[in-house]
């Protein structure tokens, strides 16, 4: 099938002639004609009638007509998917992210998108909460994870929500309950994790209207959980960032459960590349 001749008899019949159809597809008059002519045989039928006025459509070209632009029409839909497909074989996405979901989440995302699209590239950028939503706001990234709710020009969606746990050193005193006490922590010299102004930590005491001894503030959760094995002190840190933790600490529920809900942050999704929007298929694979 020549897609070409049945743009050709679609075009003649709404231009009316011949020559308007060839101007308008950049082809001669004589190869529109031909074109024309060769469906007619074919097809065995004669769609249309010439004229010193032009051209119009015989009865059967009449009934032939819908189903030549309905095969237009599904081509150029077939054309648009190829393209996107192709636009796909390589490119870059820019990702803002924090530590944790960088750590555990995106390797397994990236390593499946990677499978239908091995020719992407990635950009990474690390930083805190409040960081990402400058980023994404900004266009220095394409999509972000931020803690929900975000900021309220960004559109969202929501991954996960991941347990705050208490971290303790091994042998200390509240190693042996069964939950945790948010005011027994504030009894201990406490690692805080936190930057800028999403303070998640902080406001799980500032709900109870107490405060931890903070002796160590940090956005590494990573130093904190060292701190903590070496018995510097006691901590509270999302579950997340202690899978597969390597370090002599033990993990503890709190008492009151807290939690924090972890979501992807865009601008606008439908304004996203189709290289984003594609990745965004593949955030079930965390």
């Amino acid at each position: 099938m020549d897609i070409q001749k049945y743009m050709a008899f679609i075009k003649t019949v709404e231009c009316g002639s011949f020559t308007h159809a060839a101007e308008a597809l950049s082809y001669s008059q004589s190869g529109i004609s031909r074109m024309i002519g060769d469906l007619e045989r074919e097809w065995k039928v004669c769609l249309l009638e010439r004229g010193r006025a032009g051209v119009r459509l015989t009865s059967d070209g009449v009934k032939l007509l819908p189903y030549a632009k309905r095969v237009c029409e599904e081509y150029q839909k077939l054309q648009m998917q190829v393209d996107e497909l192709n636009g796909l074989q390589s490119g870059l996405i820019r990702i803002g992210t924090f530590s944790s979901v960088a750590t555990h989440w995106l390797p397994n995302i990236i390593r499946e998108f990677q499978k239908d699209f091995p020719n992407m590239d990635y950009e990474l950028l690390l930083g805190d909460y409040t960081e990402i939503e400058s980023w994404v706001l900004e266009g220095r990234v394409d999509c972000g994870f931020v803690r929900l709710p975000a900021h309220a020009d960004l559109e969202t969606m929501f991954l996960a929500q991941d347990r705050l746990l208490a971290i303790l050193p091994e042998g200390h005193r509240l190693a042996g309950c069964e939950r945790v006490s948010v005011a027994a922590l504030c009894e201990e010299p406490f690692m805080l994790l936190e930057k800028g102004a999403k303070a998640e930590i902080s406001a799980i005491f500032d709900r109870r209207g107490l405060a931890p001894r903070v002796h160590f503030t940090t956005w590494d959760d990573y130093a904190i959980l060292s701190m903590v094995e070496s018995g510097l002190g006691v901590s509270i840190l999302p579950e997340l960032i202690l899978r597969r933790v390597p370090y002599r600490i033990v993990i503890k529920e709190l008492d009151a459960p807290a939690y924090r809900r972890i979501g992807l942050a865009l601008r606008e999704k439908k304004t996203a590349s189709l290289a984003v929007k594609r990745f965004l298929d593949y955030l079930q694979y965390r």
